[in-house]
C-alpha cells in the first residue's frame, strides 16, 4: 500500500462562502438534490457494486440513503452534518453527526464495513483526500466505495476546483482522490445516466487494497 499524497493545492478547496458549514446546514433540507431517474441510477449503481450484506457506511449522509431498499444489511450508519436528516432516514441503524471539514478523521475502528457510499456531496469537502483515506481505513479489505455525484451543487460551499471543472473533469478527480489515499485499486468511472434527459448521475467506484 502506497502512503497518501495530500499536495493537491490548497487553492483548489476554497469556496465563496468560508462561514462555519455547520450553520448553512442547520436548517434540515428534507428534498432531493438531484431528480428522481439520476437517484435511481445512484441506486442501481449501489445495488451492483455493493455486497448484498454486512456492515455499511453513508458518508455525508442525509435523509435519505438510496441504498437497494430489497437489502437487509446488518449495520448502516449514517455520518453527516444535520441531525434532523439523520434521524429522518430510517434505513440507518447508527447515525453521527460530524463535519468532515472540521474532523476529518472518521471515528470508527479499522476495518469496520464492508462497503461505503458518498452520494452528491463529494464536492463540499475541503480534505478529500484525507477522508478518502480514512474511508480506505475503516473498510474491510476488498471491500467497496462508491461516489456517485451530479452537475448540480450548492455554488459557494462547493469546492474552488470542482466548480472550474466539467463532468469529466469531475470523474478524473475523484479518481484522483482515490489515488491519492493510497489505499485503493480498481478505481473505475461510471456514466450512470447523462445519456437521457434530466440530472445526469457519475460514479466512480473502487476497493479497499485486499
Amino acid at each position: 500500500m502506497t502512503q497518501p499524497d495530500y499536495a493537491l493545492p490548497s487553492e483548489y478547496f476554497e469556496r465563496d462562502d468560508e462561514s462555519a458549514d455547520e450553520l448553512f446546514y442547520i436548517a434540515p433540507r428534507l428534498v432531493n438534490h438531484i431528480d428522481e431517474r439520476a437517484l435511481a441510477a445512484a441506486t442501481e449503481l449501489y445495488r451492483r457494486l455493493l455486497p448484498p450484506s454486512g456492515a455499511i457506511l453513508d458518508l455525508m449522509s442525509s435523509w435519505v440513503s438510496h441504498l437497494p431498499p430489497e437489502r437487509r444489511y446488518e449495520r448502516v450508519v449514517g455520518l453527516g452534518m444535520n441531525e434532523a436528516e439523520l434521524r429522518a432516514n430510517q434505513v440507518l441503524t447508527e447515525r453521527v453527526v460530524q463535519n468532515l471539514n472540521r474532523e476529518p478523521q472518521l471515528p470508527f475502528e479499522d476495518a469496520t464495513f464492508d462497503g461505503c457510499v458518498c452520494t452528491v456531496s463529494v464536492q463540499y469537502l475541503t480534505d478529500p483526500v484525507v477522508v478518502f483515506a480514512e474511508v480506505g481505513r475503516v473498510l474491510k479489505h476488498g471491500a467497496p466505495v462508491v461516489t456517485t455525484f451530479s452537475n448540480r451543487m450548492f455554488p459557494t460551499k462547493a469546492v474552488a476546483i470542482w466548480t472550474a471543472l466539467d463532468d469529466q473533469g469531475h470523474i478524473n478527480l475523484v479518481a484522483e482522490y482515490y489515488r491519492r489515499a493510497g489505499c485503493f485499486t480498481a478505481i473505475t468511472a461510471y456514466d450512470a445516466g447523462s445519456g437521457r434527459r434530466g440530472d445526469p448521475l457519475y460514479g466512480v467506484a473502487a476497493r479497499r487494497v485486499p
